[in-house]
C-alpha cells in the first residue's frame, strides 16, 4: 500500500506516498507538509514557512501529495537557502567560527558541528566550556533546586543493621 490513486472529479488522479523522503530523511505524508518538514533535524517551523513560501505550496497540503518535482525543488532549497534568497537570520550557522560564512546545516552536519562547538569550547576553557566539563547547566539556569544528578541531597540518614535490633 506504498501509493494510492485518488480521482477527484475531471481532474487529474493524483498518486498519494505515505512516505516521502527530503534530505535524506523519511516523512509522514499524512501530515501537512509544514508540520512534516519540521521532522527533518535542522529545520524549525519558520524555515520551514519560508521554503514553503519560496516554492508557493500550500501550508496545509498534505505530504503525501507532493509531486517529484516539488520535492526537488524543496530538497535544492534547503540545501542551498541563499540561492533563493531566504534571510539570512533564519540560517542555523551565521558567521561560522572558522570560515565566517553564513550556512544552514541539517542533520548529521549539525550534531557534528555541535559537538565540535563544544569541545572547542573546553578545550579553550570559557566559562561555558567549564560549566559543560562539570556538566552544570551553561545558560545561566540556577542550580540549587535542579540539576542535581548523581549529588546526594539533604541529609542521609543512616541505615539501621536489623539483625542486632532483634530480641528473643
Amino acid at each position: 500500500m506504498e501509493n494510492e490513486k485518488i480521482h477527484k472529479g475531471n481532474q487529474q488522479e493524483q498518486e498519494f506516498k505515505h512516505i516521502i523522503r527530503i534530505a535524506n530523511t523519511d516523512l509522514d505524508g499524512n501530515k501537512q507538509v509544514y508540520i512534516a518538514l519540521r521532522k527533518v533535524k535542522g529545520i524549525n517551523f519558520m524555515f520551514s514557512n519560508a521554503i514553503l513560501n519560496v516554492t508557493k505550496i500550500d501550508k496545509t497540503k498534505k505530504a503525501g501529495y507532493l509531486t517529484d518535482e516539488e520535492v526537488k525543488k524543496i530538497d535544492d532549497i534547503i540545501y542551498n537557502p541563499s540561492k533563493y534568497n531566504i534571510p539570512v537570520w533564519l540560517f542555523n550557522r551565521r558567521k561560522d567560527y572558522e570560515t565566517g560564512e553564513n550556512k544552514h546545516l541539517l542533520s548529521t552536519d549539525l550534531m557534528i558541528q555541535t559537538d565540535n562547538d563544544i569541545k572547542t569550547l573546553k578545550k579553550i576553557k570559557t566559562y561555558k566550556g567549564v560549566r559543560h566539563i562539570y556538566g552544570l547547566p551553561s545558560r545561566g539556569q540556577r542550580t540549587k533546586a535542579h540539576f542535581r544528578k548523581n549529588k546526594t541531597m539533604g541529609v542521609s540518614k543512616r541505615r539501621v543493621k536489623q539483625g542486632k535490633k532483634s530480641k528473643k
